[in-house]
């Protein structure tokens, strides 16, 4: 339980951390505001996102995540009608469509598009999702992740139910799924560490996760005749690997991960 609470509060202090230092895509201008480092929460300047809102509290994101928590609590798991339930009734009443708008003082792009399909549309759930390429669905599937962490299957095709709501790009929800694939292992007792990429991979061998596969053990390559091939509803596992990948690099003496600051003075580039 402790794991699901780090999980999910975890989730909400990033969130309310990040609100006053929102989307700043020139460095200079971010220490300028924001000082050199984030240490506490900050109040958005006026002219910023968020603009309006308070030092601690949370963005859309942040409330989305909030309401989908309650919903499960509720129902004591994931039940799609009432999690539509509470969008119907509690967020989009407030939106008029725009991005500078709406609870937590900004509207994402896949919470736009599903508003102008369900309202102005009055198209039915199952056919508001738009073509947002963000990760909106796998924060939001955040609590979905934490309350099945010991369940990777019925993990899995909640995500994907959830995300697919209001958004339908098959690489995106296949990237969000394996997002809280990972996060999952990691509330349920995993490290994140280059191992955490076998144990993903053996949930698809296993049915688990719904990811297609074709190599057998340790990546190795596919037998004669396709012995072992697993056709999964996402065409491939790489976003699964991702996590063993990074922890690996992470630990690799020979690879120097510089602070932001020196990689924008010496590619030029704002890393905020």
């Amino acid at each position: 339980m402790q794991r699901v609470a780090g999980a999910v509060m975890g989730a909400l202090i990033g969130d309310a951390l990040a609100l006053g230092c929102h989307w700043y895509y020139d460095l200079a201008e971010l220490r300028r505001e924001c000082g050199p480092w984030i240490t506490d929460y900050l109040t958005p300047r006026p002219d910023r996102y968020h603009s309006g809102l308070l030092a601690g509290d949370i963005s859309q994101t942040g409330l989305l995540l909030v309401m989908l928590m309650e919903s499960l609590v509720h129902c004591a798991g994931y039940e799609e009608d009432d999690f539509t339930r509470r969008l119907d009734t509690e967020l989009f009443p407030q939106l008029d469509g725009t991005p500078m708008q709406g609870p937590g003082g900004y509207t994402n792009q896949s919470i736009r598009e599903a508003w102008r399909k369900r309202v102005p549309e009055h198209r039915p759930w199952g056919k508001c999702a738009g073509d947002a390429d963000t990760t909106e669905g796998a924060e939001r599937a955040i609590a979905i992740a934490a309350f099945y962490a010991l369940q990777p299957k019925k993990m899995a095709e909640a995500v994907c139910s959830n995300i697919v709501l209001t958004q339908h790009d098959p690489a995106i929800v296949a990237m969000s799924v394996a997002f809280n694939a990972v996060l999952a292992q990691l509330v349920s007792g995993a490290s994140l560490t280059p191992q955490i990429g076998a144990m993903l991979m053996a949930q698809v061998r296993s049915g688990a996760l719904p990811f297609h596969a074709v190599t057998q053990g340790h990546l190795q390559p596919p037998s004669q005749g396709g012995e072992g091939m697993r056709v999964g509803q996402f065409t491939s596992p790489d976003a699964l690997l991702t996590a063993g990948y990074v922890a690996l690099a992470a630990a690799d003496p020979d690879i120097v991960i510089e602070p932001a600051w020196k990689v924008s003075l010496v590619y030029g580039m704002p890393c905020a």
